[in-house]
């Protein structure tokens, strides 16, 4: 039932979000919605298609919304006939291989049927697992029916997909097995928050209360580990949250820069105020001007009635991040410098300056004094800018948070896959030690979470199977690229990887063998060279 229109004053208090499902998306919607209630007015509308679209217009005419949430053929159809911004609500890697290893229980036969596109990817994910999966698109209900009747001649016997597809494929007689997952949606909610806080301040409507601004979502405890290194990282950050002034962070790519910047402003008294990030170097200069500092009306073409507050705005109170500051051209540096001394912004257009109350930390993955010294960056602001420094440290500068990174990495990828971590997961991932620590990790945290994230969807395949270094390999063959041998499979890591096999198979020797890639001669001469053929 539609809800009457609220007073415009309590609507101007949350963002408004509609999302739009007529499958069993809409029952994983209406599951989310309750953790948005603080932060959002969001509804479901059980409408798909034309339907949906006549009803969202009749309602535009009397209420506001500030976004739409769909997915697929009706977030296609949805976004290329409403005026209003429609998130679309993605499946992710991880919830492909979960919904195939879900499949995979049932049947070695699986269909997959995805909206216009196919996923070549799992071409090697199958060639691993034994896996028969068979792609297929479609664009229409109808596309959706005639590819599952065709892949059920074919001898398949479930069929991964959107919910649509799922109802269809159970018509069919078929198992169905739903694609999406609670993460993904989530994450949809989190971007239609985002897009609907930035189209409230274009329309130019009353900035939202300080509990629907752009919030720093992490904390100190969210640089893991108890190296020294990442002791005295915690201990500059408590440092430098008592004190107001500009703090620059710097570090190789996927160290943890903008996590470092959250925790600075999270331990802070301006932790109740926003935090508003952009990446200067993902930005054209011409944008990247008006997005920091705002327009007037009239400023430029396609400028908005009324114009526009820049991110110095919006973040008042508060913290600005800029991520890779290095990357801003010299013309908005000098702007940039301006604000910093004056605390006040002058609007792309304008005439009156706009005083500003905001701690800015920036960051940088590239040597700032260098480019001081070549003229690519101005040395008044670079030295405005770093009043206080803070270095990361790589993670080949971290030997002792590697296993724990690891494992608390994987821990966390196998339970967005719904799997329980196996009790004997500590040591394997210990055996696993030399190998991990013999690599240079170039990307640093963020490669070595990607690493875990696609271990786990193995594991979460396989459940029997044990984390063994050859598997590591297997999976990850970069990690031989800067390895000698003997540091790959040392000999009594090999044993302990044989000896974990076993114990998972129940000492099956065949089994075991089997699961290694060798024969039961070899197993055997392995096992007796190390002086445990006697314990097997």
């Amino acid at each position: 039932m539609r809800r009457p229109a609220e007073p415009t004053a309590t609507a101007d208090h949350k963002p408004v979000i509609w999302t739009v499902a007529i499958s069993r998306l809409q029952d994983l919607f209406r599951d989310i919605i309750p953790e948005f209630d603080d932060r959002a007015d969001i509804e479901p509308i059980t409408l798909g298609f034309e339907d949906a679209v006549r009803h969202i217009r009749e309602r535009l005419e009397t209420e506001r919304c500030d976004a739409v949430i769909a997915a697929g053929s009706n977030a296609a159809y949805l976004k290329s006939r409403l005026s209003l911004p429609v998130v679309v609500a993605k499946a992710s890697g991880f919830d492909v291989m979960q919904a195939l290893a879900k499949a995979r229980k049932i049947t070695p036969d699986i269909g997959l049927i995805t909206y216009q596109q196919t996923m070549p990817e799992l071409v090697d994910f199958q060639n691993t697992f034994g896996l028969r999966i068979i792609q297929r698109t479609y664009v229409t209900a109808e596309d959706a029916r005639a590819q599952i009747s065709e892949l059920k001649a074919s001898g398949i016997k479930a069929i991964v997909g959107a919910g649509s597809v799922v109802d269809l494929a159970e018509e069919a007689g078929l198992a169905g097995i739903f694609i999406y997952s609670a993460a993904s949606i989530r994450q949809a909610f989190e971007d239609a928050l985002e897009l609907a806080h930035y189209t409230r301040l274009e329309s130019g409507r009353v900035a939202p209360a300080a509990d629907d601004r752009p919030r720093a979502r992490h904390g100190i405890g969210s640089l893991r580990g108890d190296s020294q290194p990442m002791q005295a990282v915690r201990q500059s950050i408590e440092l430098f949250a008592k004190s107001s002034a500009t703090v620059l962070i710097q570090g190789e790519t996927g160290t943890g820069k903008e996590l470092a910047a959250q925790a600075i402003h999270r331990e802070s008294q301006r932790a109740r105020f926003p935090f508003v990030a952009i990446n200067c170097g993902a930005v054209a200069e011409s944008l990247l001007e008006s997005e920091l500092f705002g327009y007037e009306e009239g400023a430029f073409t396609g400028s908005r009635r009324g114009g526009r507050a820049g991110l110095f705005e919006a973040a008042s109170r508060g913290t600005l991040f800029l991520d890779e500051i290095g990357e801003m051209p010299l013309p908005l540096q000098t702007r940039l410098l301006r604000v910093l001394e004056e605390r006040e912004v002058m609007r792309v257009g304008g005439t009156r300056p706009v005083p500003v109350n905001v701690r800015v930390i920036s960051a940088t993955h590239c040597d700032l004094d260098q480019r001081v010294k070549e003229g690519r960056f101005r040395a008044d602001l670079f030295y405005r800018l770093c009043v206080l420094r803070l270095r990361l440290p790589p993670l080949r500068e971290r030997a002792d948070d590697l296993v724990t990174l690891a494992e608390w990495c994987l821990k966390n990828a196998l339970a967005d896959l719904g799997t329980r971590p196996h009790a004997n997961l500590h040591a394997e991932v210990v055996a696993c030690a030399p190998l991990l620590g013999a690599h240079a990790w170039p990307g640093n945290v963020r490669e070595l979470r990607n690493l875990m994230e696609r271990l786990a969807l193995f594991l979460a395949a396989e459940p029997l199977q044990a984390l063994t270094p050859s598997l590591l390999l297997k999976i990850a063959p970069e990690l031989a690229s800067g390895a000698a041998p003997a540091v790959l499979l040392p000999p009594d890591a090999e044993v302990e990887d044989i000896a974990g096999v076993l114990a998972r198979f129940k000492g099956n020797r065949e089994a075991a063998a089997r699961h290694l890639g060798i024969s039961r001669t070899t197993l055997w001469r392995k096992l007796k060279e190390a002086g445990q053929e006697s314990q097997t």
